[in-house]
């Protein structure tokens, strides 16, 4: 029978540990935890009434969101430079791209969008679930982040 040294036991307790223990929504640190049953969309977020501004963050991944005609959609979502969203993706019609502003931190990703005319969006992004290493001889993670966010135009 083969012993298991000290150090394999040390070494296998920190690969498990290492990048799905990380829990960053890149939302500050608040992790958006919907309720059994189905989510409960803020006033601004509701999936059944249409609004005309619509605020987006990265705690809205996986919701449906409807924004009236000549509406406003901007999301920011907040990552680092060691694990930074990519550019948001827009497919579908019914949203024309406006001008976000600014990105004045590295690994943040912002977007606008104006209500042009009916129809659906698939909003996504994405980002590295784990740092990449920084010196040889460290574990890495090929881990990805999505986030993704559907709207409606009425």
């Amino acid at each position: 029978m083969r012993r298991t040294t000290p150090l394999a036991l040390a070494a296998a307790a920190l690969l498990l540990a290492g990048c799905g223990s990380q829990q960053d929504t890149g939302s500050g640190g608040k992790v958006s935890v919907p309720p059994r049953g189905g989510t409960t969309p803020s006033p601004t977020r509701s999936a059944g009434d249409c609004t005309g501004h619509v605020e987006l963050t990265a705690a809205d991944h996986g919701r449906t969101v409807c924004v009236t005609r000549s509406g406003e959609v901007r999301l920011t979502l907040d990552g680092t430079k060691a694990r930074p969203w990519k550019p948001v993706t827009a497919s579908g019609t019914g949203l024309e791209a406006v001008n976000a502003g600014l990105v004045l931190q590295p690994g943040d990703a912002t977007a606008a969008y104006r209500a042009v005319s009916a129809g659906t969006v698939k909003l996504t992004s994405s980002r590295p679930l784990c740092a990449q290493p920084t010196a040889p001889g460290q574990v890495s993670c090929k881990g990805i982040e999505e986030w993704t966010v559907t709207v409606r135009v009425n």
